[in-house]
């Protein structure tokens, strides 16, 4: 495979059974070659070797991730997620520690999937401390053993995992819980909930609208009737000057009326404040 392909590797793409049979293609790495290689990578910073280191584990990834398929999230994205964990304890890996790479990265893999999951498994998060974290992958294995819990296997889980009763009901309340959507959707009908119908709007005032809105329908209708009461000259101005979409100048109207532009810009003047004192309440 040449450098693009392998690159590529580490993202799944397109048919995830192709993905894998491709992984599988890269040789399992002896414990001199695989020393070899971490010790070009830890100390000359060969970054060929830690993409062989990479690439030779990814079908180790494929089986971690694996192990997290009952949690309704895309086989792909976990893979993605656990070649991230790989990528970080290569980078780390130390070889005169004494062991394996695959017994050091086992553990970042599953940091990164962990993260994974506690993202995308609700939308509202089950876990946040590192305790509970450890409370969720635990029960819901034991949960997969035992169904829901009686009392007795409240206590149970609680000894056997080292948490107190109420940990273990509040993570299994939180684990059954369902995602309720923020806004309605367009399938929904007029009884169902959704949290947004219930927030207040902050940013809307329906009084002072309305109160708005009824000024403004009453001082147009004043507008229209004192319109009305001027002379028609004054009127024609007005609109000209005002209403009309295309605008006239001041020397438009004096031609018009074959006066000056200042006598029209009286005009104007006297018919404004006789309709502003119209609209005056």
């Amino acid at each position: 495979m040449n450098k693009e392909t392998q690159t590529m590797m580490l993202v799944p793409q397109g048919s995830l059974e192709g993905y894998i049979r491709a992984a599988s293609e890269y040789p399992m790495l002896t414990a001199e070659e695989e020393k070899e290689l971490a010790t070009r990578l830890y100390y000359h910073e060969d970054l060929e070797a830690a993409k062989k280191l990479i690439l030779s584990h990814l079908r180790f990834v494929i089986h971690v991730a694996r192990g997290y398929s009952g949690y309704g999230l895309p086989q792909a994205d976990l893979i993605q997620e656990g070649n991230i964990g790989l990528m970080k304890a290569v980078k780390r890996f130390n070889p005169e520690v004494g062991v394996r790479l695959v017994s050091f990265a086992v553990h970042w893999i599953k940091a990164e999937i962990h993260e994974y999951v506690l993202r995308n498994w609700r939308i509202v998060k089950v876990a946040t401390t590192k305790a509970q974290r450890k409370l969720f992958f635990n029960l819901r294995k034991t949960k997969q053993r035992l169904g829901w819990f009686n009392d007795n296997e409240v206590d149970m889980v609680a000894d056997e995992l080292g948490v107190s009763r109420e940990d273990v009901l509040e993570m299994e309340s939180r684990m059954s819980g369902a995602d309720v959507g923020f806004d309605l959707s367009n399938d929904d009908d007029d009884d169902a909930y959704a949290p947004a119908l219930y927030l207040e709007d902050k940013h809307s005032n329906f009084a002072a609208e309305l109160e708005n809105e009824n000024y403004e329908t009453q001082a147009a209708d004043q507008i229209a009737v004192a319109l009305e009461n001027l002379d028609a000259r004054s009127q024609d101005i007005i609109k000209a000057r005002w209403l009309d979409e295309k605008k006239a100048t001041l020397q438009d109207l004096a031609a018009k009326y074959n006066i000056s532009a200042e006598r029209v810009r009286q005009l104007e003047t006297s018919a404004l404040k006789k309709l502003k004192s119209a609209v005056s309440f």
